[in-house]
């Protein structure tokens, strides 16, 4: 949340609000969740799916480290400014040819 803070002190006059709130924090989660905390998201999805309704109780461990590491990055500024900058690739790529990264990707595996 800092991070997201100093962007917004900064005014980069390259993000729009909905970019610097939303677009990028998503993108943030994505790959925090893929990347970076993948042991314990898989602990977690474990957890849950072994205890069906008593997961809440059950898998409070799990969910507070879950949350902890995901807290952890979505705090640390450079990777704010890493997953800024893929955006930023990622906006400028569309702005160049018209199509979306999934779109590319989809023509990229029909080729």
């Amino acid at each position: 949340m800092a991070a997201i803070q100093e962007a917004k002190e900064n005014k980069d006059s390259r993000l729009r609000h909905v970019e610097i709130d939303v677009l990028i924090p998503k993108r943030m989660r994505e790959k925090a969740k893929a990347e970076k905390c993948a042991d314990e998201v898989k602990a977690f999805s474990e957890c849950c799916a072994s205890s069906s309704f008593a997961m809440v109780v059950k898998c409070r461990e799990q969910n507070a480290a879950l949350r902890a590491c995901l807290t952890k990055w979505y705090k640390d500024k450079d990777f704010f400014n890493q997953c800024k900058e893929e955006y930023l690739a990622d906006r400028d790529e569309f702005n160049r040819t018209g199509k979306s990264k999934k779109q590319r990707k989809l023509e990229g595996t029909l080729a």
